[in-house]
């Protein structure tokens, strides 16, 4: 007789202009399938009541998910999903707590490297979208001369583009992931094959760019794919823990 399958415990993670609300569809399915999941709030995004304003550094936006990590016993560990620049946030967790983490996915996500600093490949992505590829987003500054930090919210328009919501991000990032830490976390990429908002050019770029473990494709997904396809996605997340 076969023994009872290994709760996995998911930590989700969102996007720019998101909040833990945008995993709502994924959370049951992956409930109903036995495993034990976690969506949180970055700084002053979604319920989180903080003020952009005194959000001063990439890492002090991920503090949630760094403390929820320091949270969890020492032998506890944790599969991390980062969804679009949620791949940063993440990316800080694998880093510092490599030890807590059995793998780590990027859903369409910004992922960065190991050679240059955090900023090169968000920069690169930045670049690589049109002007007119932000359609009504505003964007603005604040923080001092000495450290100009960079805010946005998506307007309408752009909304409809990638079906995103909600509050603003700090951009600032200086420095470098390490072998040892971000490094030594299993990598798994999800593509979305329609997604209008990081095109899959750019995705193979960043997985060449990155020594990825593994790469999977959910058919007739946007950039948001959990809203899109969150069956799909459950099954690609699932296949991902069971292969381990």
């Amino acid at each position: 007789m076969e023994g009872k399958k290994q709760e996995k415990h998911f930590v989700l993670v969102h996007g720019m202009c998101q909040g833990a609300w945008c995993w709502y569809k994924l959370i049951p399915l992956l409930k109903k399938a036995g495993h034990k999941v976690t969506a949180l709030d970055m700084e002053a995004s979604g319920i989180n009541t903080k003020a952009i304003e005194d959000v001063l550094s990439f890492e002090e936006y991920s503090k949630p998910l760094l403390d929820f990590m320091a949270s969890l016993s020492i032998d506890e560990k944790v599969i991390l999903v980062g969804h679009s620049l949620g791949g940063m946030n993440i990316a800080f967790a694998m880093e510092m707590f490599p030890d807590k983490i059995s793998a780590a996915v990027f859903l369409t996500a910004i992922m960065p490297d190991t050679v240059h600093q955090p900023s090169f490949v968000l920069n690169k992505f930045v670049e690589s979208v049109p002007e007119d590829g932000w359609f009504d987003t505003k964007f603005w500054t604040y923080g001092s001369k000495q450290q100009p930090l960079t805010a946005a919210v998506f307007g309408p328009q752009f909304l409809q583009h990638c079906l995103a919501l909600s509050p603003v991000q700090d951009l600032e990032l200086a420095k470098r992931f390490s072998s040892n830490g971000y490094g030594s976390v299993k990598k798994i990429y999800v593509i979305s094959k329609e997604d209008e908002l990081i095109n899959e050019e750019f995705v193979r770029w960043m997985i060449e760019n990155s020594e990825v473990d593994q790469v999977k494709e959910v058919q007739g997904a946007d950039h948001m794919t959990m809203i899109s396809q969150p069956q799909l996605l459950c099954d690609c997340l699932l296949q991902i823990e069971s292969a381990r």
